[in-house]
């Protein structure tokens, strides 16, 4: 057989993925920013976010958008989260904006975020309700043109996809990998605007916006309250009651940095990955448990043609290399990494393989972060 005939589906990849960058949209830089309307909202969980919450905060309070209120809420933080936030508060610049929730115990039943989101809700006097994190940085333009969309579009929830920051070897080598993965199951983001397909709905909870009424009308993060994926949960809590969801592109109006350590790199996915994969996947009870333990095979499509040229000298292999060399350069480029990191893509893979079993090892039975340890019941 010819080896360019085995080597095609590796060249049909390549081809996709150029294409769908070149096509990629809808884009939040179509829709002309909204300058002033209702009083929105803007929550912030914190908890341990010394490092992020002040850069946070002070591009938050440079949106055009007025009128407009900021509330962290500091979840039970143990470094300087709380003290930084009063400073900002009392601040001139802030002009009386920016307010400190003390975030309550968690109760049983909840996971943090949802928790501390929902203190922010019952805190907020908006109409409108934007749900942000505090590891994300906002341009002045993006409150307002994210509004403009969701009256566009007529939309019950509006979420953006960011730029994400990377800073370290091993963010650059892994995050554009998950990134892939990712975006290889929701694929273009108009088959996911105004779904009503309930495991096909996604949202970005570092940026979710919405309307008081309907975030209330679908009951809140206490109807996800037990989920570690909340925002696409929440999503999906919108899609079963009939509510549209739109999501943009924007990574010249917002960045953010998820993780900046292998150790937090680690930590993050392997929480993130097994708990959230399976509800993306259709609701039948076999497939969603096996799911965890199986979606680490696609990434040997990346890490099987280097492995068998060592081993058989198979000449289609070559041709499968130089077609993933090819991809991993489009999408370090897309993701603004150092294009040199595409050379380790097979090292990078084998990275995301091992992350995904870890995941799916340790699934619902330990999961930990920010330096707290969640059981779900009858787990062990």
């Amino acid at each position: 057989m010819s080896p360019w005939l085995l080597a095609a589906p590796w060249l049909l990849v390549l081809l996709l993925i150029v294409w769908r960058n070149a096509t990629a949209g809808p884009l939040l830089s179509s829709y002309a920013p909204v300058p002033n309307g209702p009083l929105l909202s803007v929550i912030i969980p914190a908890r341990n976010e010394a490092v992020n919450i002040e850069r946070c905060v002070r591009s938050v309070l440079s949106t055009t958008y007025t009128p407009l209120e900021v509330i962290v809420v500091n979840d039970r933080s143990s470094d300087a989260t709380a003290e930084i936030v009063a400073r900002l508060a009392a601040s001139a610049a802030a002009g009386g904006r920016v307010r400190l929730v003390v975030g309550e115990e968690l109760p049983a039943g909840w996971y943090g975020k949802s928790w501390a989101l929902s203190q922010g809700y019952r805190a907020a006097r908006g109409d409108v309700l934007l749900f942000t994190d505090a590891d994300t940085t906002h341009t002045p333009e993006l409150v307002p043109r994210a509004i403009a969309a969701m009256h566009a579009e007529r939309a019950d929830l509006v979420s953006v996809l960011p730029r994400q920051e990377m800073g370290t070897f091993w963010e650059r080598l892994i995050q554009p990998q998950v990134f892939f993965a990712l975006g290889a199951r929701i694929g273009d983001l108009r088959r996911v605007n105004r779904t009503r397909t309930t495991w096909n709905a996604i949202a970005n909870g570092q940026f979710i916006l919405t309307t008081r009424a309907v975030y209330e009308a679908i009951g809140t993060h206490a109807a996800v309250k037990d989920s570690i994926a909340e925002d696409m949960m929440l999503a999906q809590a919108y899609v079963a009651q009939r509510r549209d969801i739109f999501l943009l592109l924007a990574p010249e109006y917002m960045r953010t940095r998820m993780y900046r350590s292998l150790a937090e790199i680690l930590a993050g996915w392997t929480k993130n990955l097994a708990l959230g994969a399976p509800m993306m996947a259709p609701p039948i009870g076999i497939l969603r448990r096996a799911l965890p333990a199986l979606m680490w095979l696609p990434v040997l499509a990346w890490i099987g043609p280097p492995i068998a040229w060592l081993a058989w000298h198979w000449e289609f292999t070559i041709i499968a290399m130089l077609a993933s060399l090819l991809l991993w350069f489009e999408i370090y480029r897309r993701e603004r990494a150092p294009l040199w990191y595409a050379l380790l893509y097979p090292f990078g893979a084998a990275m995301v393989a091992f992350i995904m079993l870890r995941s799916a090892w340790r699934g619902r039975r330990h999961v930990e972060w920010r330096g707290r340890v969640y059981r779900a019941p009858g787990s062990g």
